[in-house]
């Protein structure tokens, strides 16, 4: 694959040549590139549906868009009404990620939402191609570069990053190896980030080691449930300069404050990267939703508020102040997303 800015989407191109370098960062949504700068409030990691059948059986014909429209509208008028203007949707391929319906709720919304590309290799693998298995490293990103450049499924909507997945506290495997490869070698070829779903330290450890050995920095990379790993390994990864996203947030008035995954154990943990100088590497979401395929009008859907009604309150307790408060809401997001290359000095 050829290396370039030249060989992403024109309007891309033609975007950033019409500003200065100062004003150059760019994300790309699901209507198109803007500057980073117009994200304003984001939620950088939320699921509007999900299909658990597995990668040999799953396709747009497994459910009816309007019918997932409806019954999602609410809960992003919700979100706007909180001040939200961009939702970052992490749903991945063969696992229900539908472009079109994400264009659509954010027509009828004004949200700016992004949408991913990449493959999920959680799960004992339910979720990845069965091509997967025989491409290369190489193949695969170009898969995904080929998506950025060129449009999802024959359309014109594009991703605005990766998403991939690994196993849990294990040694990666070989396919894990070439997916975490094949997510290096599109990142420098489109800039795209790349978010993982990494539970436990082990594979957060593999992974940073991995994408240093392929020259890739690891402010490339999202640590996504990075709530899973312990303080120690959580702070050595934001040393290495990773993204810190404590994606669960999620208010239960029967869970003991002091309990792991209450608001305040996440406060804990966000009050705990900020004394040690890693405010600026926060990432916070709910990874909520989701209209669930096969369940009779989706199932039970989680909404996504709970970080506005209760975790930022319990912050401003504890003495954030406003722009601390922006900087894992507004700045972090913006930083993260922005497409470019970030490789090792």
């Amino acid at each position: 694959m050829k290396k370039g800015i030249f060989l992403l989407p024109m309007l891309f191109v033609l975007l950033i040549s019409c500003h200065s370098p100062e004003d150059d960062a760019v994300v790309m949504t699901v209507n198109g590139a803007i500057f980073s700068s117009e994200m304003g409030v984001a939620l950088s990691h939320e699921h509007v549906m999900v299909d658990w059948i597995g990668a040999d059986s799953t396709g747009y014909h497994r459910w009816d868009r309007a019918e997932v429209v409806e019954r999602v509208l609410p809960y992003f008028q919700e979100i706007v009404d909180n001040g939200v203007e961009t939702f970052i949707e992490f749903t991945p391929a063969y696992l229900g990620r539908d472009p079109f319906i994400l264009q659509e709720l954010s027509q009828r919304t004004g949200l700016q939402i992004i949408t991913n590309t990449g493959y999920y290799g959680a799960v004992e693998n339910r979720f990845i191609p069965e091509h997967a298995y025989q491409e290369s490293a190489e193949q695969l990103a170009n898969r995904w570069v080929v998506e950025f450049e060129h449009g999802i499924d024959g359309s014109e909507l594009r991703p605005g990053f990766m998403k991939i997945s690994v196993a849990s506290d294990e040694p990666l495997s070989e396919l894990h190896q070439k997916i975490v490869e094949a997510a290096a070698l599109a990142h420098l070829e489109s800039g795209l980030t790349i978010a993982s779903h990494t539970v436990g330290d082990r594979p957060a450890l593999e992974q940073v080691e991995l994408l240093k050995a392929m020259g890739v920095s690891p402010e490339a990379w999202i640590w996504t449930h990075a709530q899973s790993g312990s303080l120690d390994t959580i702070l050595w990864a934001a040393g290495e300069g990773a993204w810190i996203a404590l994606d669960n947030v999620h208010f239960n008035p029967e869970q003991p404050t002091s309990e792991e995954g209450s608001i305040e154990w996440y406060a804990d943990r966000i009050q705990a990267l900020k004394e040690a100088g890693y405010l600026e590497q926060i990432l916070i979401s709910h990874d909520a939703g989701w209209y669930d395929v096969g369940e009779p009008n989706g199932g039970g859907f989680r909404g996504y508020t709970d970080i506005f009604e209760y975790l930022i309150p319990e912050l401003a307790d504890r003495g954030f102040s406003d722009e601390e408060i922006d900087q894992l809401l507004i700045k972090n997001p913006r930083e993260a997303f922005s497409i470019r290359v970030r490789t090792l000095n």
